[in-house]
């Protein structure tokens, strides 16, 4: 029986806790697994969304605004919305982490769409992904 919660997209996880809907819109809060020398997703920012990350196995290397920042079990970092950011696991094991994001508006339907739009044969349309990262307030950067 497939795990509704559990979201494969390239080689990154998002295991959902609690989605958009189940909070009433007003945060999404998932965990995000890295393997080692994975770089997900491209550099971006969010328009109206508030990120925290919370490190909990491995240590996952966050660039906030041109500064690098190893995240290591029991290290959080703030990422404010307007912020350009990415995520990174620079080493050799892989990365877990805790994500918050308030309010809900980056949550299940943006990940499950960027599933199906990522995990294709060949190369995925990138005009495509970017069309849906900025239908949920994503801005490539």
């Amino acid at each position: 029986m497939r795990d509704r919660n559990l979201i494969q997209i390239g080689a990154m996880e998002i295991r959902l806790l609690i989605d958009e809907d189940q909070s009433a819109g007003s945060l999404v809060m998932f965990e995000f697994t890295v393997p080692p020398q994975a770089r997900v997703p491209a550099a971006h920012y969010h328009r109206d969304v508030d990120e925290v990350i919370h490190g909990l196995s491995g240590t996952m290397t966050t660039t906030l605004d041109g500064r690098k920042h190893d995240i290591a079990p029991g290290q959080t970092l703030f990422i404010p919305r307007g912020y350009v950011h990415t995520h990174e696991n620079l080493h050799g094991e892989t990365a877990k982490a805790l994500i918050t994001m308030t309010p809900g508006l980056i949550g299940r339907r943006y990940f499950e769409e960027m599933a199906l739009a990522i995990n294709v044969q060949g190369k995925p349309d990138i005009e495509h992904v970017k069309a849906i990262m900025r239908l949920y307030g994503l801005v490539p950067a």
